[in-house]
């Protein structure tokens, strides 16, 4: 893998690490091209603040970037958007204004609650958290249009009380089966999110299952991210993609420019 397709900087409140940085480490790990995704979760408010941006800055500074280091790593500028059912409107306009190479559309708050706290699990069980995200998440990507790929798709997972103990594609077969359809009937791709293993799940996001039933399908764009807050989890546990997705039935993973895939056949 030379391309790592999600990664986040201190443009993103999560994140502290100066862009100039992540560059930095992607290059010392051997990476080709990286993605820039910082967060546009519009209204969620995070410690205070509202979990955005400001994208003029972000395109002045990631500019300087891609001309300083042109000669040792391709830097594309993308954003991460967080999906949620009222937010289409707001999305196609925020998209709309600016030139970006990629963007990410994935569900961090379900129903207002963001699984990180914990809140969503208080009243009932994971299996029924996690039916109420996929159903939340199919509610989301038909009211926006402007996103490339869905990202971490069971991001839920891993703050379940048990985890993946209360989770397998079978149990949830008729809304992810909705969910990739969808995506698949209306050009969108999905990502394969290192993240789940570097949580401690026992399978990338989304997991292998998903992933076959996805190429079944006939879905074929698929992207590749570490989701990395700082330089040490760029490209993390990228030695284990190529026999993930070649496991599940792909030749090909893609990467993004001017919003346009690009098929990268599987070395």
């Amino acid at each position: 893998m030379q391309a790592d397709y999600h990664m986040h900087t201190a443009f993103s409140l999560d994140s502290e690490t100066d862009a100039e940085d992540m560059v930095r480490g992607a290059i010392a790990k051997g990476l080709k091209r990286i993605c820039i995704t910082d967060h546009e979760d519009h209204g969620y408010i995070y410690e205070g603040e509202e979990f955005t941006f400001n994208v003029e800055t972000y395109f002045q500074t990631l500019r300087v970037l891609q001309e300083r280091y042109k000669d040792q790593i391709d830097i594309r500028i993308g954003v991460e958007i967080g999906m949620q059912p009222h937010l289409g409107p707001y999305y196609h306009q925020y998209v709309g204004r600016w030139p970006f190479d990629f963007v990410i559309g994935s569900v961090h708050l379900i129903d207002g609650k963001d699984p990180y706290d914990q809140e969503l699990f208080e009243n009932q069980t994971d299996e029924e958290a996690y039916r109420q995200t996929f159903e939340e998440t199919l509610e989301d990507i038909k009211v926006t249009k402007d996103f490339d790929v869905l990202g971490h798709m069971d991001y839920v997972v891993r703050y379940g009380k048990n985890r993946e103990k209360e989770y397998a594609y079978s149990k949830f077969s008729d809304e992810i089966d909705m969910i990739l359809k969808y995506l698949i009937e209306h050009g969108k791709g999905i990502e394969l999110n290192t993240s789940g293993l570097k949580y401690g799940l026992p399978f990338a996001h989304p997991c292998p299952e998903i992933l076959k039933r996805y190429r079944e399908l006939g879905g074929e764009i698929i992207t590749i991210g570490a989701d990395a807050h700082k330089p040490e989890h760029i490209a993390y546990d990228f030695e284990k993609v190529k026999s993930i997705l070649t496991d599940c039935g792909f030749k090909y993973y893609t990467e993004f420019l001017k919003r346009k895939p690009v098929f990268k056949q599987l070395t």
